[in-house]
């Protein structure tokens, strides 16, 4: 028997129990032993429910139980996580975990920790939620070089975004449809301002390129711009806007960014709708490889935990070596990246495409006849530098989106 302890019984820790629970049989089989949670660590109480029996409000009690192998952490957040699973780690006890802010910030000493006391830090759950995609990383694509990994990766903007361009909804109204259905939190900044995914992208920057990509360090913007407009747009050129988290590296430089991007119905992404998360992962030998599921939920992330967990039962005294080193991952300019842009301006195009071209170069017009007091252009591809430079050049710019190809 393996006994566990679990940080944190709120909806990704009371997943684990049920998990456990209801496949617990076959997770036992393929673990090739009996998990046990012994210990719910959490502040209060739950009577009536029958983890009560193993709730205790004193990390120190699991911390110093000699028979705890493994600690599931879920609490979220950076503190106390950090110094709970570092303690854990140095008291030889492997730790799974779902927190991406923990495994952003952290990622690199806790690993190493792991690997000097020949323990796991492992953090499936951490991104994409069910999906596997940490795993792969590591063990299944190491045979490639990793050149670009594009991220649908949060769901709530996912959502808010497919209800505003299949149902026509304004940005107000999605996000609080999304809040009512239990999708975005009372305060959804960190999903909405693009901050979930930046942490997101940074993991997986991290393990694809082999160094440690810090997350204050990649420009990142959301979604709250995007208006019922920008839709109009997009659907009559038959694109979708999702909001993008993309890593890669271009000859012997690095970019990263978090922002809404326009992609057309040819690209792998577009069809990732509502709270589903998609994963586009190019390798320099393999191609294209896409990863789609349920990013976020309940059961969804507690199915990943409980798969790290049977993973460190399997190696209990082994520690898997993750490529992901505490050098520094030095990210070059953004505005030195190259791209087309979407743009909406004030004004006719009649009265205004000399003015626009002059800056811009040749463009294409997009024109709506519902909209008669603005209209659209496409550019050639440019640099976001470049960009910056027209648009300072030119009167009357409302907006403007990115378009990955």
């Amino acid at each position: 028997m393996i006994n566990i302890a679990v940080l944190g019984y709120g909806t990704v820790g009371s997943g684990i129990i049920e998990v456990l629970n209801t496949n617990g049989d076959s997770i036992n089989k393929k673990a090739g032993e009996e998990i046990n949670v012994k210990y719910v660590l959490d502040l209060r109480d739950f009577p009536g429910d029958p983890v009560q029996d193993k709730i205790v409000h004193d990390f120190n009690v699991i911390l110093s139980d000699p028979e705890i192998e493994i600690i599931a952490e879920v609490m979220g957040g950076a503190e106390p996580a950090y110094t709970f699973v570092k303690a854990a780690l140095q008291h030889k006890k492997s730790v799974c975990t779902s927190n991406k802010e923990l495994v952003a910030k952290y990622g690199p000493e806790l690993l190493e920790i792991a690997r000097q006391n020949k323990r796991n830090f492992l953090f499936e759950a951490s991104v994409g939620g069910g999906i596997p995609i940490i795993r792969p990383l590591n063990q299944s694509l190491t045979a490639d070089e990793i050149t670009k990994i594009t991220g649908v990766l949060n769901g709530t903007s996912n959502y808010i975004l497919t209800k505003m361009s299949k149902e026509g909804m304004e940005f107000k109204d999605a996000l609080k449809q999304a809040q009512e259905f239990g999708y975005a939190e009372r305060n959804p900044d960190a999903d909405i301002l693009g901050y979930d995914s930046t942490r997101k992208i940074a993991i997986l920057a991290s393990l694809a390129f082999g160094m440690s990509a810090d997350y204050e360090d990649i420009y990142t913007e959301g979604i709250t711009k995007i208006t019922d407009k920008d839709f109009l747009y997009a659907n009559s050129m038959g694109l979708s806007i999702k909001l993008f988290a993309k890593a890669e590296k271009v000859d012997s430089k690095f970019y990263a960014m978090v922002a809404p991007a326009m992609i057309d119905d040819n690209h792998p992404l577009h069809s990732v709708n509502g709270v589903f998360n998609g994963i586009l992962v190019n390798g320099n030998v393999i191609g294209d490889v896409m990863f789609y599921g349920s990013g976020a939920g309940k059961l969804p992330t507690a199915s990943a935990v409980v798969a790290d967990i049977v993973d460190a039962v399997k190696h209990l005294n082994v520690n898997i070596m993750s490529h992901w080193s505490s050098k520094k991952l030095e990210f070059t300019d953004i505005r030195q990246s190259k791209k087309q842009f979407f743009v909406r301006i004030k004004g006719l195009a009649k009265d205004k495409l000399a003015e626009v071209e002059k800056a811009f170069g040749k463009v294409q017009l997009v024109e709506l006849d519902e909209l008669k007091d603005e209209f659209g252009f496409i550019t050639s591809i440019m640099t976001e530098e470049a960009f910056e430079e027209a648009q300072n050049e030119t009167q009357g710019i409302i907006t403007r989106i990115r378009i990955e190809g």
